[in-house]
């Protein structure tokens, strides 16, 4: 049995910064090229090349089968069948037309000048926009003909201030939208109340107090439930993790959360629409589906590639993805979220007699048994249910099985973003979301 694909991947991006005023980087980059992957003898064979003519497909392919063949050299192996179908269609997404490397530098301009009149006591402010391009063709010897784009536009903003002991205190804020930077609403109007809270909250992190290290009971904002979604269970439910001895892989059918949990990762639609990286077929030609993986507290199926899901006795998800030309396709993630449940979150907090809210993180890892750690880098004490003095930064750790347990609240609300990177072996564009979540979880201290 002998599978093939080929791949021809176009990848743009660009990226400004701004410091002070001052334009640091205007850069602007494409790679593109094409790729062919082949499965015969139980072997995978991939070969890729910058360029893209028929020529270079067919010379690919033949390597491919060659380095399979190579492969095989380690000794013979089973091939078993790949499933997952087939898939013909082409989803594009249309937004608006692309700014300008000019638009661009004049955007922040405007929004530098603006802060700068508007909070004169900022040490710093910085601007970073970025937007990146993925287009796709694909074509498998199954039958599968696919072409698919993913675009998503980022803008973060980072305030710098003086804080009380005479040390810089910053904060950032995260926008994204799926499109290019055009698609990204960055007018002062809609801009100033967001930049207005940042502000607020930088002078409250002036006077902030050191959190007491133990655990606690914490509100996480939705932003940090996507966190935790993606970081702490995501990664342990990719079904080539659970092949190599993630926790996960004895757990289906048993509790890991709380029966308030759901959580997903969502192929290209929730609620009726388009989600931030949508994908309707995946790197190999499969029809993407959502891959529940927690219902109702209970872990019920993993994200899985043909080859996993073929090993695994499971249907696929259409879950391989590649970053760049020259890359393999992965077990990713796409659109990784737990979904909204029935509290406001006034009411969650005002439950919290001791606690502490958090609303930003810096950045965040975790590993196959679930444990992880993010950096807290805006949170508050909550008090008698009320909201209290910011705390300075710190982190939340702890197993997200047991973090997911304790909780006992779930916002109604649902927040998405798409402004980082995942890495695993190579970059990958994703979302996550979330609502906010009532926890049992561990601070550091002072």
């Amino acid at each position: 049995m002998t599978y093939v694909e080929t791949r021809r991947h176009e990848l743009r991006k660009r990226r400004l910064l701004m410091v002070d005023g001052n334009l640091t980087l205007n850069s602007q980059t494409a790679d593109a090229g094409a790729s062919a992957r082949t499965y015969q003898g139980g072997y995978w064979g991939f070969a890729a090349a910058p360029t893209a003519d028929d020529a270079s497909v067919e010379r690919l392919q033949r390597q491919a089968r060659q380095n399979a063949q190579a492969m095989a050299r380690f000794g013979q192996k089973s091939a078993m069948p790949l499933p997952g179908g087939s898939y013909r269609g082409e989803h594009v997404f249309r937004g608006r037309p692309a700014l300008s490397q000019k638009d661009c530098v004049d955007r922040l301009a405007e929004l530098n000048a603006w802060c700068k009149r508007e909070y004169p006591g900022l040490r710093s402010a910085k601007f970073v926009l970025s937007d990146e391009h993925h287009s796709k063709r694909l074509s498998t010897s199954n039958g599968s003909e696919v072409l698919s784009s993913i675009q998503r536009a980022l803008c973060y903003i980072t305030f710098t201030a003086e804080g009380a002991d005479g040390a810089p205190v910053e904060l950032m804020e995260q926008l994204s939208c799926k499109g290019s930077l055009a698609d990204l609403d960055l007018s002062i109007d809609t801009l100033a109340p967001r930049l207005d809270e940042l502000h607020r909250h930088l002078q409250a992190k002036r006077q902030a107090v050191p959190a007491r290290g133990g655990l606690h009971t914490v509100v996480l904002d939705a932003s940090l439930a996507g966190m935790l979604a993606h970081e702490a269970m995501g990664h342990p439910c990719e079904a080539d993790l659970v092949l190599g001895g993630a926790v996960t892989r004895d757990l289906v059918g048993q509790r890991v959360a709380s029966d308030l949990i759901t959580m997903v990762d969502l192929a290209h639609s929730f609620r009726g629409e388009e989600v931030m990286i949508p994908v309707y077929a995946d790197d190999e030609g499969t029809p993407a589906r959502d891959a529940v993986l927690i219902r109702n507290g209970v872990l019920t199926e993993f994200m899985n590639s043909r080859e996993t899901a073929g090993r695994m006795e499971r249907e696929p998800t259409g879950s391989a993805r590649a970053y760049a030309p020259t890359d393999e396709p992965l077990v990713r993630m796409r659109n990784t979220a737990i979904l909204p449940g029935t509290s406001r979150l006034e009411d969650m907090i005002a439950g919290v007699e001791d606690g502490y809210l958090l609303l930003k993180t810096a950045n965040g890892q975790a590993d196959s048994t679930t444990e992880f750690m993010f950096g807290i880098s805006l949170a508050y004490e909550i008090k008698g249910g009320r909201i209290g003095a910011a705390i300075r930064d710190t982190t939340l750790s702890g197993s997200a099985i047991k973090v997911l347990q304790s909780a006992d609240a779930v916002s109604s609300d649902m927040a998405w973003n798409c402004s980082g990177y995942c890495g695993k072996k190579q970059p990958m564009v994703v979302s996550m979301g979330g609502p906010a979540l009532r926890v049992r979880a561990h601070l550091g201290g002072q």
